[in-house]
């Protein structure tokens, strides 16, 4: 598996993201990304493809039903080998981000569970 050559701020903001959601077996959509991160869309979806280059994520495009209106989401999940990436790197470069865990029945992604709805 190839490595990331640029480690930033926003990497490790979408990493944390992304490795809650892994722990809940859920996939997660760019757009929500966003909002849980507060970055920009230009820069999450260049984290994005970058991840996604290094094999350290998956992208699926959602199946978009007649009745469904507005453009299909795309839908990202860790590898498993990224998983493991994922954590040795935010275990170096932030420690505190695998200690904190949300109390039961707390969402990881900070309080936006509906994002994630149908993402299964």
């Amino acid at each position: 598996m190839a490595g990331l050559e640029r480690i930033t701020q926003p990497t490790l903001d979408v990493l944390e993201v992304l490795i809650h959601a892994f722990d809940e077996d859920e996939q997660i959509h760019g757009w929500a990304i966003m909002k849980v991160t507060k970055r920009a869309g230009p820069t999450v979806y260049k984290v994005l493809d970058r991840l996604e280059d290094a094999q350290w994520i998956t992208g699926e495009w959602e199946a978009q039903r007649p009745d469904q209106s507005g453009p299909r989401r795309r839908f990202y999940r860790l590898t498993g080998e990224g998983a493991r990436a994922a954590r040795l790197l935010l275990a170096e470069r932030r420690p505190t981000a695998l200690k904190l865990r949300p109390a039961p029945g707390v969402s990881p992604l900070g309080g936006l569970p509906h994002l994630l709805d149908g993402a299964r």
